[in-house]
């Protein structure tokens, strides 16, 4: 049984948990660093716990702090979101050993998942087709001879984490041998492992992933698929489902073939199956990540599921309780992550206070942040203020919606991405649906943002 909830991470997933909490009948203990003190998420709580200073290795990275947490404030079971500890089988098995439980997969099926490129070779043999690359990386002679194998450009990923930390594309053996030493450390900083391989980089890929749910007893049901092909240095900006770039027979072939692997891997809890499609139609499994993604809500609105609480459901036990017939694909879904960064300037992160606050309403507009007037925007976490989520019977309407929403929301004192995300709704590549995860770094924010002033509003 769960009953109380330590939430483990800050932000707007942390007050996504507590509401899911709530719905739930859950009561929900939110840790908090010292830079969190007066965050949303730690006034609205059942009780708010604070874990230690700003520092994220001495607070959301702290097992001990966490779990000690937890047991002082009489919880019994620990939601770690995503980031931080969310995909870490040491912490959720450290967990387990003192009575609580991990909302999210298993300590064993974690581990089993940690590495991307032993994810990889798992999921082939269940029948996922997987980009031609390398085995982890050994030393720099072992990178050069396999990048020749596999034939450049090569994108350089880190085993053991994702979000574009320590992930590089590179076009030539010299180019190679001086981005690797720059992805071990990156991949060393986030993710405590600087283990790197090697996968061909295909020019002009969609990026596509398969929602997926599978309770203990291994009854597992897709919930469709989300597009995340607009991106900025392989961090995605805008996500949107259903894909613009996939047909209905296509996408009914990748969700059912991504289940039908997953649930024979032993996965187990809500996860999400990435692909990279090139322009033949052609996609390629190329990780999963083992937690709830930021960009649930677009899910969400489309299903009408509570992911999060799926997740508690089922980390308490419970079957799934819904059958693939259960689950429809209705309208279509956008998501703009609104982050705290100026997009004219390279996306310079911008901190202080939030003098005015206004979120956009209305029939399928959503908006989940953890902002208000008066927030100061703390420097030590990442940029992420909130995600506008917007739904429409058609793509046009969606669209129609986003740029609604987009002109109500009001987050004056601090500079925003919002301009490149009208700016990005309007131009022809994302209108026409064929945006690419390059499109946006070969073609330059600039260019986006002047074109949008040329036209008339």
């Amino acid at each position: 049984m769960i009953s109380r909830v330590l939430i483990a991470n800050r932000g707007e997933i942390a007050l996504r948990i507590l509401r899911a909490c709530r719905t739930l009948g859950l009561e929900s203990v939110v840790a908090y660093s010292e830079a969190d003190r007066s965050s949303l998420p730690a006034m609205l709580a059942d009780e708010a716990i604070c874990i230690g200073p700003a520092d994220a290795r001495r607070s959301y990275l702290s097992a001990p702090a966490l779990i000690s947490a937890a047991l002082v404030t009489g919880c019994d079971s620990i939601h770690p979101g995503y980031g931080f500890l969310s995909e870490d089988d040491a912490f959720a098995d450290a967990v387990r050993e003192h009575g609580l439980t991990f909302i999210g997969p298993s300590a064993n099926v974690l581990e089993r998942f940690a590495s991307k490129e032993e994810t990889r070779r798992l999921l082939a043999q269940y029948g996922l087709p997987t980009i031609p690359g390398s085995g982890l990386l050994v030393d720099d002679a072992m990178a050069l001879e396999e990048a020749e194998r596999i034939g450049y450009p090569v994108l350089v990923k880190p085993s053991a984490g994702g979000g574009g930390k320590g992930m590089r594309m590179v076009r030539s053996p010299r180019e190679l041998a001086g981005i690797l030493p720059i992805c071990r450390s990156e991949a060393k900083a986030a993710f405590g492992d600087d283990s790197l391989y090697l996968e061909r980089w295909l020019e002009d890929n969609r990026h596509v992933e398969i929602q997926v749910a599978v309770d203990r007893f291994g009854h597992g049901v897709h919930l469709w698929e989300r597009d995340c092909s607009v991106q900025r240095r392989h961090q995605k900006i805008i996500e949107e489902s259903p894909s613009p770039a996939m047909t209905a027979a296509g996408r009914q072939e990748l969700a059912e073939r991504a289940i039908k692997a997953i649930v024979a891997a032993g996965y187990e809890n809500v996860g999400t199956l990435e692909f990279l499609v090139d322009n033949d139609g052609n996609a390629y499994f190329i990780e999963i990540n083992c937690r709830i993604q930021v960009e649930h809500p677009v899910t969400e609105m489309l299903t009408g599921l509570d992911l999060v609480a799926l997740q508690i459901r089922i980390a308490a036990g419970e079957p799934l309780g819904i059958t693939q017939a259960d689950i429809p694909q209705r309208g279509h879904a956008i998501e703009f992550r609104i982050n705290a960064e100026d997009a004219a300037h390279d996306f310079r992160p911008s901190t202080g206070t939030i003098e005015r606050f206004n979120a956009p309403g209305g029939p399928g507009v959503r908006f989940d942040s953890h902002a208000y007037a008066g927030y100061e925007i703390p420097p030590y976490y990442d940029s992420l203020l909130g995600k506008l989520v917007v739904w429409g019977p058609t793509r046009e309407a969606a669209i129609a919606r986003g740029h609604a929403a987009l002109g109500e929301l009001v987050l004056d004192g601090v500079v925003t991405n919002t301009p490149i995300h009208r700016a990005l709704l309007s131009s022809e590549p994302f209108l026409e649906g064929r945006f690419t995860t390059n499109l946006l770094d070969r073609v330059g924010s600039a260019a986006f943002l002047a074109a949008a002033e040329r036209t008339p509003a």
